[in-house]
């Protein structure tokens, strides 16, 4: 893809996703995210009815009767975005690849999050952390995170890596993050790293698939590729227990991805190639 042709892309992308972002999503976000983060401002003498588990005990001794600390919401978030840029994410038979929509999806979500005065930082991962961009505010990080998001394409070549990407979130971010992980999670065990990353963060798996990623059409014998390994191999896709296999090993991920999710207490949702992903993220806002 040229220069000129990205450009073109980002500015078409810019277009949509900010036009989401200021009338669908705005008020969403702020009311979902805004008041997660509290900083302490001040003591005040206790109040009946005030939450004695806020009683600050060295003032209250000091003076002989209560005091209470008093905290303010945090005015600034940041919203980290953990994006799966390996080589399955180019895989799409509906209306757009998973790339495309992973694409939409961070755009979206970072247009949101400047809306509301946030910083807006990526790591982009395949089996190893491809690049960082930490948070950042303003029009111009944003345009370059979705430039990023178009362009970038993976050094590595291995399979999917969800873990390297929450190892690295843990270690590089010490403040409470707003985490979204853009992924199809066709991706080696990564369980114990979402479970301290969402100790840790509030965070949200994106779970990003295709049709086809389910099922095997029936199309004879056909030649594929392995996405993440880019091996080749010939299938009959008309052979019963072929289609069977097929569907069995992406249920046995989505069950995975589930069930770590859950276990974790993190947030998941699900968006297919072909589905409205407005609809699914006004939903889990106003479910919040």
């Amino acid at each position: 893809m040229t220069t000129a042709e990205i450009l073109k892309k980002v500015r078409r992308i810019e277009i949509k996703t900010k036009g989401l972002s200021n009338h669908i999503f705005a008020g969403e976000y702020h009311s979902t995210f805004k008041g997660r983060g509290m900083s302490f401002s001040e003591v005040r003498e206790y109040i009946p009815g005030d939450d004695v588990k806020f009683i600050d005990w060295n003032v209250t001794a000091r003076f002989s009767h209560p005091f209470v600390k008093v905290f303010e919401e945090e005015r600034e978030l940041i919203l980290m975005l953990l994006v799966d840029i390996s080589s399955s994410s180019l895989f799409g038979t509906q209306k757009q690849l998973k790339r495309d929509l992973i694409t939409e999806l961070g755009a979206v979500l970072s247009f949101s999050a400047t809306t509301n005065n946030d910083k807006v930082g990526v790591i982009f991962f395949s089996d190893k952390v491809e690049q960082y961009i930490p948070p950042k505010k303003g029009k111009s990080h944003i345009l370059r995170i979705i430039r990023e998001l178009i362009a970038l394409e993976p050094k590595h070549t291995g399979a999917t890596d969800v873990r390297v990407a929450l190892e690295f979130l843990n270690n590089v971010l010490k403040k409470r993050t707003i985490t979204f992980v853009l992924s199809d999670f066709v991706s080696q065990p990564y369980d114990h790293a979402l479970q301290l990353a969402a100790r840790k963060h509030d965070l949200i798996g994106i779970h990003v698939y295709d049709k086809y990623d389910k099922e095997l059409p029936s199309a004879g014998l056909v030649q594929v590729q392995d996405a993440e390994t880019g091996k080749m191999m010939w299938l009959d896709t008309d052979n019963h227990s072929v289609r069977n296999q097929y569907g069995g090993a992406y249920e046995e991920k989505y069950k995975y991805c589930v069930q770590s999710f859950r276990k974790s207490g993190a947030s998941l949702l699900h968006v297919r190639t072909d589905e409205d992903y407005v609809r699914i993220l006004q939903t889990y806002f106003k479910g919040r």
